[in-house]
């Protein structure tokens, strides 16, 4: 058996849609597990929708994942182009030959003419009208006119597309790596047209004649594929290359997190999630999203999660690395029921990848997101701050959202337990606390933990009315990683700013009671 060739064909039509990446992920394990290879095809034969820069971003999503093509345009490969755009001859011969062999016919009905069509169907009480073999002679087209008139139209350059001719009482029966046998009757089947008015092909001829041309052997897609596959194996028929078709694997939908209906790009806004691997900057705030990278997903976790969206290793372990992904995965444990996105689950997996990780790995993420706050602080610094809160944080903007107040003065104090545990009658016992911790030297964790805990047993005050409001003049809320390491890691001269300025604003509070 030759090597397998699997290939990613989005749409270069904007943002990138999870299940998209999904199903590149499966075709790249697939591809390495099998030492094959992994192609990207972009599929962009309809201008209309065709989007400026969006092919730079499919790369760029990929890439971000660790889904790098082996072949593809701007990597190279020797059964290019991979731009469909730049491949329309080659459509037009294959057209052409459907039509020599009477599997395809000219069809001239303007869209008038089909709009017309379907409205008398419908006043007919048939809503779903099909041009078919049941249909077409009624129609404009070679089929239904004489030579002379065909001869003419064509002469003419009257705009015509090219249909395939389906067969009648015919079954169509594949084997899904997936879905197991699959059978459509082609008396359920349109005449799908192949080469549209403009002289480029619709998906059907296009994704058929560049599979066989580069040596793609197997075929995954997205579910909503399926029903069109009858279709391309008449054209493999067609074609006579019916023995030599690829083996199809048509993936589970990636359902809404509430189980009911397909995942779609509008339900990232609705569910406050990414549902998208980067995100995309559009003309109008509504073409606009933020994906897993934006929301601050390490790219190993997002893959991590995509791949359990209809894959089940049978086993109990969950994490995985891309090397044991490649070992483990197969399509016989992809599931054929839609598989629910959970955003709480992908959170759970960043978090695991993020506990996992060594201060040097996260040193290089986090070191722009502060950065961008404006935080200017040495490596060491940043690497302490990391090892302290890893373990509190679920995505990668969380270091900075909760952990601001080691790079700049608390914002706001947490009200409740200032009101609860704060005595103005107690200041002197704290400004004695605050003497004594600028006594520490050295001023580590361990020196200052044995200061205030001295202070604790002297005052009799306990560290139950010491350790909260300690806490909440330093960091502003009760929550945090260890106060001594925060002590230590903010240096001696912020801590005393920081305890003067807490105690006045707690006696304020306590004041306006």
């Amino acid at each position: 058996m030759d090597k397998v060739r699997v290939r990613f064909a989005p749409s270069p039509t904007g943002v990138l849609h999870i299940g998209g990446i999904r199903t590149a992920l499966y075709d790249y394990l697939v591809a390495k597990q099998l030492g094959g290879t992994f192609v990207l095809r972009l599929e962009d034969t309809d201008r209309s929708r065709f989007v400026e820069g969006a092919e730079e971003y499919i790369k760029e999503a990929l890439e971000w994942v660790g889904l790098v093509p082996d072949e593809g345009p701007g990597y190279g490969g020797e059964y290019g182009p991979y731009r469909q755009s730049d491949r329309k001859d080659i459509y037009e011969v294959y057209a052409n030959q459907l039509l020599e062999s009477e599997n395809a016919y000219f069809a001239f009905d303007t869209p008038e003419e089909l709009t017309a069509a379907r409205d008398a169907a419908k006043a007919a009480g048939n809503h779903s009208f099909k041009y078919d073999a049941n249909t077409r002679m009624q129609m404009r087209n070679s089929l239904s006119m004489s030579e002379a008139e065909v001869e003419e139209l064509l002469e003419t350059n009257v705009p015509y597309t090219v249909r395939l001719k389906v067969p009648q009482n015919e079954v169509i029966s594949f084997d899904d790596k997936i879905k197991g046998t699959v059978s459509f009757s082609t008396n359920e089947l349109d005449d799908k047209v192949m080469l549209k008015a403009d002289g480029m092909p619709t998906y059907h001829l296009a994704n058929v004649v560049d599979d066989r041309l580069m040596k793609i052997n197997l075929v995954i897609r997205g579910d909503e594929w399926l029903s069109s596959t009858a279709h391309h194996i008449l054209l493999y028929k067609a074609f006579g290359w019916d023995h030599e078709r690829p083996t199809f694997a048509h993936l589970p939908l990636i359902l809404k997190p509430t189980g009911k209906g397909k995942l779609s790009k509008r339900d990232g806004a609705k569910f406050g999630m990414p549902v998208f691997p980067l995100g995309w900057k559009g003309k109008t705030a509504e073409d606009t999203f933020l994906g897993f990278k934006e929301y601050g997903f390490d790219p190993k976790a997002v893959v991590n999660f995509l791949a359990f969206l209809g894959w089940n290793p049978g086993t109990e372990q969950e994490l995985f690395s891309m090397e044991e992904l490649i070992k483990e995965f197969s399509l016989e444990k992809v599931v054929k029921a839609g598989a629910r996105f959970d955003y709480d689950k992908a959170r759970w997996f960043n978090q695991q990848y993020l506990m996992a990780a060594d201060e040097a790995e996260l040193l290089t993420k986090v070191r722009p997101l502060a950065k961008e706050k404006g935080y200017e602080v040495e490596d060491a610094f940043l690497a302490q701050f990391i090892g302290l809160m890893k373990e509190r944080v679920v995505v990668l903007n969380d270091f900075m959202d909760k952990g601001y107040y080691f790079f700049e003065p608390v914002k706001t104090y947490e009200e409740k337990p200032i009101r609860k545990k704060w005595k103005p009658e107690r200041l002197a016992q704290f400004e004695d606390l605050r003497q004594r911790i600028q006594q520490c030297d050295p001023f580590d964790a361990a020196t200052l933990h044995a200061a205030i805990k001295n202070f604790v047993e002297e005052s009799e005050l306990g560290f139950g009315n010491v350790l909260p409001i300690l806490r909440i003049a330093i960091c502003g809320v009760m929550k945090g990683p260890d106060i001594f390491e925060i002590l230590a890691l903010l240096g001696k001269e912020e801590v005393d700013t920081r305890l003067s300025k807490g105690y006045e604003a707690f006696n304020q509070l306590a004041n306006n009671k």
